[in-house]
């Protein structure tokens, strides 16, 4: 993942990075830490390679700068491990945790039932089969007669326009400087070498892929983008084939606005 710089713009909560998902996630960041490798921390967690990848794109997609960096060459020919914002967050997380649990004691103490009310609260935390989940800041929101465009940065340079309904923004109380998540499913992502191309899609991408992975019919292509966040896309492995798709190929991921959806936690 690429390193970033201090932009001194202001970064997502450590809890939204984390919400609503296992504190094992966390586990193997703590494991790609102390071993150096994602390969080793998978091994540890009797988890495959793809899962742990998918698990650290998935968080460092949330976060507002890389949590992890990679290291090429030396004497044991590189590897991965924590930015210290990465180990900053770890560290934060895991004191929040221990603070979250007494507080539950706590209350366990003084509520009849609690835990029929704790399992119900967490049940609304956001779950979603989406692929691509990103989260940034709105910075512009243009009405139109029916539908707005919605502009949010999610780093690295890089912006996402959503098409959403007049009445999405009302609901979602959507204003200039809050975050929001987007989420984009994989299938509705389209991948092009091409640096000569026009296309429909608001939304170009570009990056480097760092994963290919064919299917019986279709494949998974992962690229990455400047900012070390990436992008999931799922194609035909004949597209795979004709685009020359491998890693380090230059590529870039073409998404309708109207193929965003956009949530907020209330």
């Amino acid at each position: 993942m690429a390193k970033s710089s201090n932009t001194g713009k202001s970064e997502p909560s450590v809890a939204s990075i984390f919400k609503g998902r296992r504190w094992d996630q966390l586990e193997l960041l703590e494991l790609i830490d102390s071993t150096g490798s994602i390969t080793a921390a998978a091994s540890a967690m009797n988890i495959s390679y793809k899962t742990a990848w998918e698990a650290v794109e998935s968080i460092n997609n949330l976060s507002g700068q890389p949590l992890l960096e990679r290291k090429t060459g030396g004497k044991h020919g590189g590897g991965t491990t924590l930015t210290v914002y990465g180990r900053r967050v770890v560290g934060a997380y895991r004191r929040l945790e221990q603070e979250r649990e007494q507080v539950l004691k706590k209350l366990a103490l003084v509520i009849d039932d609690f835990d029929e009310y704790y399992r119900l609260i967490r049940g609304f935390d956001m779950k979603t089969s989406a692929r691509n989940q990103f989260v940034g800041k709105i910075q512009s929101i243009k009405l139109g007669a029916i539908n707005a465009e919605v502009v949010m940065d999610i780093g690295g340079g890089d912006t996402l326009a959503a098409v959403v309904t007049n009445d999405s923004i009302n609901h979602l109380g959507l204003k200039v400087g809050i975050d929001v998540h987007a989420l984009i499913k994989a299938p509705w992502v389209i991948v092009t070498t091409s640096e000569d191309f026009k296309s429909s899609a608001r939304n170009e991408l570009r990056g480097t892929v760092v994963r290919c992975q064919d299917g019986a019919i279709n494949g998974e292509v992962i690229i990455e983008l400047t900012g070390g966040k990436t992008v999931v896309a799922i194609v035909t492995n004949d597209s795979i084939k004709s685009l020359g798709l491998k890693e380090g190929v230059k590529a870039t991921a073409l998404i309708k606005a109207s193929h965003i959806i956009l949530a907020v936690y209330s």
